[in-house]
């Protein structure tokens, strides 16, 4: 059965077209892969995640958030290892399974959780919601909704980071761009035109793919010819990369690589991470699709309890350096929920704002007044 290929069909192991994660891995086979003050960073980010993506459940069944929304519980890994290693002028691209992303990039859980909540206080002033978190000021670009839709966007945003070190000469631009999207995205054009276009003018990008096996209730086996996604890197001339992303460790081992080349411009990673959900698809999921079995198999692998043992074996961590961080992330969750719901939604005169690049193109007035609360607005449109 398909459930069954899904838990044996690779070992775990990185497989990479890349000899130099090959050669990274051989060497660091004896010696630690982080220091102390990494390995707290790194648990403190993913217990974030894990506690936020929690208290939305609980928030969304108490009816405190409208409309679908898509939790990261299990992928955390992920979110992680690829995130804590860019420096804040790089730039992050998310799907409808945003949440998480935008914590790892910076953006403070009350700001998160209060456009969770749609209001004003929120990254997107209550205007975007779950799928569309959004932050210029930590170079987070959106969630997008639909399958493959933020993968030009981050195409463009590499694009500007080439442009403006080699055509307006800033030659300390050195600015990287993730582009996160699932498995089910990888049959979409958009994704085949932008692997072509990224490796065709060598692109300061790394295409991260969350393989979580399902897209929404369609196995990932069933609906790909060859399920090896990793391996559409190559044909358009780019390294391809498959990893544990169950792993941070060695998520952030391979994400080293792969920034790395893009900052020194040596172009596009294609980045495979095989990864896992713990919810349904979404919150309305019932999430009766998949085989318990598969279930149970990945939620033993949980990669917040596989980094937690590497750190207290390696005498990296004590139980009781982790159990503070525990403690303090749940005070951030609470206090983000306590903001949220104290903060004031949006006013009507916001709702035509940011609907045009030209604010004034449409629904406000040469004076400046929004033209709806004119009370002439309508005057000769009873016919209509």
């Amino acid at each position: 059965s398909s459930s069954k290929l899904n838990l044996h069909r690779r070992s775990g192991t990185v497989v990479a077209v890349s000899d130099v994660v090959k050669q990274k891995k051989s060497k660091s086979t004896h010696s630690l892969l982080i220091t102390k003050e990494e390995g707290l960073e790194l648990y403190e980010d993913m217990i974030l995640g894990r506690a936020f993506e929690d208290m939305c459940a609980q928030m969304y069944y108490r009816g405190k958030m409208f409309g679908f929304v898509h939790l990261y519980n299990g992928q955390e890994a992920v979110s992680t290892g690829f995130i804590k290693l860019l420096k804040q002028q790089d730039s992050v691209v998310s799907t409808y399974r945003d949440h998480v992303h935008a914590l790892s990039k910076g953006v403070p859980a009350r700001a998160v959780m209060s456009e969770l909540f749609g209001k004003t206080t929120g990254c997107c002033r209550g205007q975007g919601g779950s799928m569309h978190m959004f932050s210029r000021e930590h170079n987070l670009l959106g969630g997008f909704a639909f399958i493959g839709e933020g993968i030009p966007v981050a195409t463009g945003a590499a694009f500007t980071s080439k442009y403006k070190r080699e055509v307006l000469k800033e030659a300390d631009c050195d600015h990287v761009t993730l582009a996160f999207f699932g498995d089910g995205t990888c049959n979409n054009g958009q994704f085949f035109e932008c692997l072509n276009m990224a490796a065709l003018w060598k692109l300061p990008i790394v295409f991260v793919v969350e393989n979580n096996l399902w897209a929404i209730g369609m196995s990932h086996l069933r609906a790909t010819s060859d399920p090896q996604i990793y391996k559409k890197g190559p044909a358009f001339g780019m390294p391809g990369i498959h990893v544990d992303g169950m792993d941070v460790l060695k998520v952030r081992e391979v994400a080293k690589e792969a920034i790395g080349r893009a900052r020194r411009g040596e172009g596009p990673t294609l980045v495979e991470c095989e990864t896992y959900r713990f919810r349904g698809h979404s919150l309305a999921d019932p999430d009766e699709l998949r085989d318990p079995a598969e279930k149970a198999h990945y939620a033993a692998r949980d990669p917040i309890t596989a980094l937690k043992k590497y750190l207290i074996e390696n005498s990296l961590a004590s139980e009781a350096d982790l159990k503070a961080i525990d403690k303090k992330i749940d005070e951030v969750v609470e206090d983000a929920v306590e903001f949220a719901d104290e903060s004031p939604v949006p006013s009507q005169s916001q709702l035509l704002e940011n609907v045009f690049a030209d604010p004034k193109g449409f629904g406000i007035g040469p004076d400046g007044r929004y033209r709806c609360e004119d009370p002439k607005f309508t005057e000769g449109t009873a016919h209509v």
